[in-house]
């Protein structure tokens, strides 16, 4: 965990929640007023975030005390109880909806992630991530992605060269695209990977001739195609099948042989684990 990101997220998020005060509970619970509340799950799936509701606790209010029983990565179902906090009783409910929106989320995201790691079972194949995630949740959504046993791809525009359709349309065709990308890191002196993506099997002739990459994206390929490319390529660089690629149809991308397989789905089109803060009785 990087605790500079988790707690610059976690002001702002506050902050967005917040405002000048959370009226309702200043309003109706006196100061001082000693709580305790659970977090109770709701449904079936692998709990995630639990280390990030300590961080947004301590950060609402330092004396909350936290009583963690189920940790990152548990396989949970409904009436489990993954923790407690006990404290005032503002600070617990100031912290309530960011701890749930938080949690909810990165459950969902590593339930997700773990069904598809299961289907790989037996295969060399492994899950990664993109860059599709909700704007400024990105470190959350990529961290549930890891609890949920999958690999994170490059967390931005900064940390790899990924040449796609656009970059080499733009820049004259493949080998151009890779000459450039190469020229740039000896001109900068950046020491980053260079990632190709190809949309047929003539792409990837050129690539291969050009040579000069790190990994090779083979994009919305048939089967057939698919296996021809990883035959193509014999292990020479490291292979990632992407595009149209769902739970449904995950196993047939990795018996093709491929590294990784990237699914944008882990992080755009998830489904939330219900999971509650329920105040319990002193």
């Amino acid at each position: 965990m990087d605790k500079e990101i988790i707690h610059q997220f976690i002001v702002n998020a506050l902050s967005e929640d917040v405002g000048d005060g959370d009226h309702t509970s200043l309003a109706t619970i006196e100061a001082g007023t000693q709580g305790k509340a659970k977090l109770l799950v709701k449904d079936t799936g692998i709990l995630a975030g639990v280390e990030l509701a300590a961080e947004i606790f301590r950060e609402v209010d330092p004396n909350l005390k936290l009583n963690v029983f189920l940790q990152d990565g548990t396989e949970v179902k409904p009436k489990d109880v993954a923790f407690e906090v006990e404290g005032d009783a503002r600070a617990i409910l100031k912290a309530e909806r960011l701890v749930l929106n938080c949690m909810q989320r990165m459950s969902g995201i590593a339930t997700t992630t773990r069904q598809i790691v299961d289907l790989l079972q037996g295969t060399n194949a492994k899950v990664l991530d993109t860059r599709k995630t909700t704007p400024g949740l990105r470190y959350l959504e990529k961290w549930a992605v890891r609890i949920g046993g999958g690999v994170n791809h490059r967390f931005g525009l900064y940390d790899m060269i990924l040449i796609k359709d656009n970059h080499v349309d733009y820049s004259g065709g493949i080998r151009r695209a890779i000459e450039n990308a190469n020229r740039y890191l000896q001109q900068t002196g950046k020491k980053l990977a260079i990632e190709i993506e190809v949309r047929n099997l003539d792409e990837l002739e050129q690539v291969l001739q050009t040579g000069n990459v790190n990994r090779i994206l083979i994009d919305n390929f048939n089967f057939t195609d698919l296996k021809q490319a990883v035959n193509m390529i014999e292990g020479r660089y490291i292979t990632e099948a992407s595009g149209g690629i769902t739970i449904d149809n995950i196993r047939g991308y990795a018996e093709c042989g491929v590294d990784y397989i990237s699914v944008g789905a882990l992080t755009h089109s998830i489904k939330s684990l219900d999971l509650s803060l329920k105040a319990v009785k002193l």
